[in-house]
């Protein structure tokens, strides 16, 4: 089985939703770094058992992308839970066990990014190259040798991930292709709905 690694909170304006999570949860997200010509910068939340929250928005340091930012930020008008991800070993093979499964993720390609000691992360993720990865079915990710972000990242523990999708059965195929798992339930809107256990009590993002 896969295991979660990042959920990811888009945003049009990074700087005030960083600032609204700190104040919903009690814990400040710690910048985590840029990601050159694409646009974007983002700040990270730990959950507990090396995951973590990636709230990501527009880099106003950087020029705008000759393409879309990714997780269609550009289109966002407010902060949403957008999509997750899940971890493996050996991505090119979970690949291939996934469409053998019957769902194809798209082929594997490399991103990073400097964190703000200097520092270059790559790794390599089935994210597709448009940048709109959206929704309830998650994208796969591979570390590699990089040391995972989640390490020494304050911590705001996740209490449970959650799915809304209007066919349900349409999707779920998709995410258990990947080795995965997410609950779901039939609803008009679909969303995903991730619940934090905060300092003041329980967070839901959405």
């Amino acid at each position: 089985m896969s295991s979660l690694d990042h959920l990811v909170l888009a945003t049009p304006d990074l700087a005030v939703t960083v600032k609204e999570v700190a104040r919903l949860t009690g814990t400040q997200p710690v910048p985590g770094g840029v990601h050159l010509g694409l646009g974007t910068r983002n700040f990270l939340l730990g959950l507990g058992e090396g995951t973590y929250l990636e709230i990501i928005g527009p880099d106003p340091e950087q020029e705008a992308p000759d393409k879309w930012r990714p997780f269609g930020i550009d289109t966002l008008t407010e902060a949403r839970l957008v999509t997750w991800s899940v971890r493996v070993e050996g991505i090119d093979a979970a690949v291939a066990a996934s469409r053998e499964a019957g769902y194809d993720p798209g082929e594997p390609w490399e991103m990073s990014r400097q964190s703000p000691a200097g520092d270059t992360l790559t790794w390599r993720l089935t994210l597709d190259k448009e940048g709109r990865h959206r929704g309830p079915v998650p994208f796969l990710i591979d570390w590699g040798a990089t040391p995972h972000p989640a390490a020494d990242l304050p911590v705001v523990p996740l209490v449970g991930l959650e799915a809304v999708h209007p066919h349900p059965e349409r999707v779920e195929p998709h995410i258990h292709a990947l080795g995965a798992k997410l609950p779901m339930k039939a609803g008009n809107r679909g969303s995903l709905a991730a619940t934090l256990f905060g300092e003041s009590g329980l967070v839901v993002l959405i």
